[in-house]
């Protein structure tokens, strides 16, 4: 009785929907209702003949129970597989879905683990281009240079590395870097940083190391990272010493910013901070210098650093290499 009723009428396969049996989903999109008291209601399939009403909860009045390998059997043709790719904001993550539907009911649905990664990363894509470059897994090396373009940007640079300047690009350096990925976590901090200076092309990050270079190159021949993202302004953190020669503060944005020297001792505890290194040679480095070399004394702490040679190493070794030298 039920096949020949699922073949008259196909549209009308029904798959129970609720515990009760009183809600039915079927192949053409109707809902239907069935008193919970029949027979049929502990059925997980319908094949329905009979039903009363026009909306969409039409009553079931006559119907065989059907299962669900003779309804696959019967409508092999029928059946199509969707692959459906869902981004999940919280985790960063494309969630790839494999689904069997006969008309309007999934058969079977589970994760597609063949699916399409050139599909998968224009779904991560998707994913920031709605949610906002912010999720991605920005580090220390991309975030510096975010930080270094907003700093030159405001002194004359003809750029920008922004948040909105990144989502209107987006389809210029995003896909790439999502290549073969089902999450944003799996793109490395160094292929961010990688990225950006591709897209902001090799001109600009000339331009961009003139107005805020990296790092402070030191009479020493010691460099140290530039801060552009401190409060304070541009901060580098290095010692006195790798210092030492030098007669004028050194500044960026094309000496129109003057750094601020975050001074350390050789244990790298802060003992000065200053935006006028000429100054402090000629102030409160007797203070310092005084409290230094009870501190550490293999170091050298001389009366007039402006004028004596720079050196990261202590007194014992820098006599080894003059009298090797």
């Amino acid at each position: 009785m039920a096949i020949p009723i699922a073949l008259a009428f196909p549209d009308r396969l029904s798959r129970r929907r609720d515990a009760t049996g009183e809600r039915w989903a079927s192949v053409g999109g109707r809902g239907f209702r069935l008193d919970p008291t029949d027979p049929l209601a502990t059925a997980d399939w319908l094949a329905v003949a009979e039903t009363q009403g026009v909306a969409a909860g039409a009553r079931i009045l006559s119907a065989a129970a059907i299962d669900q390998a003779t309804v696959e059997a019967l409508f092999a043709g029928r059946i199509e597989t969707h692959r459906t790719f869902a981004f999940d904001p919280a985790t960063g993550a494309v969630e790839a879905v494999r689904e069997r539907r006969l008309g309007a009911i999934a058969l079977s649905r589970g994760p597609d683990s063949g699916a399409d990664p050139a599909a998968i990363a224009a779904a991560l894509v998707d994913g920031v281009r709605a949610h906002g470059v912010a999720l991605l897994p920005w580090g220390e090396a991309s975030a510096a240079l975010r930080a270094r373009a907003a700093f030159a940007s405001a002194h004359g640079w003809d750029g920008a590395l922004d948040d909105t300047m990144l989502a209107a690009r987006l389809d210029e350096w995003l896909p790439s870097l999502v290549a073969g990925k089902r999450r944003l976590s799996q793109t490395t901090d160094a292929d961010l940083a990688e990225a950006l200076r591709t897209l902001a092309g090799r001109d600009a990050m000339r331009a961009l190391d003139r107005i805020a270079p990296a790092r402070l190159e030191t009479p020493a021949g010691s460099s140290a990272a530039i801060d552009y993202a401190a409060e304070g302004g541009p901060t580098v953190e290095l010692r006195p010493q790798a210092l030492f020669g030098l007669a004028t503060h050194p500044a960026v944005a094309h000496g129109a910013v003057p750094l601020v020297l975050s001074l350390t001792s050789p244990a790298g505890r802060p003992i000065q901070t200053t935006r006028d290194l000429p100054g402090f040679w000629r102030g409160s480095w007797a203070a310092v210098a005084k409290e230094m070399r009870g501190r550490y004394p293999r170091h050298p702490w001389p009366d007039d650093p402006a004028a004596a040679d720079p050196t990261l190493r202590t007194k014992n070794a820098d006599a080894r290499a003059k009298k090797g030298g």
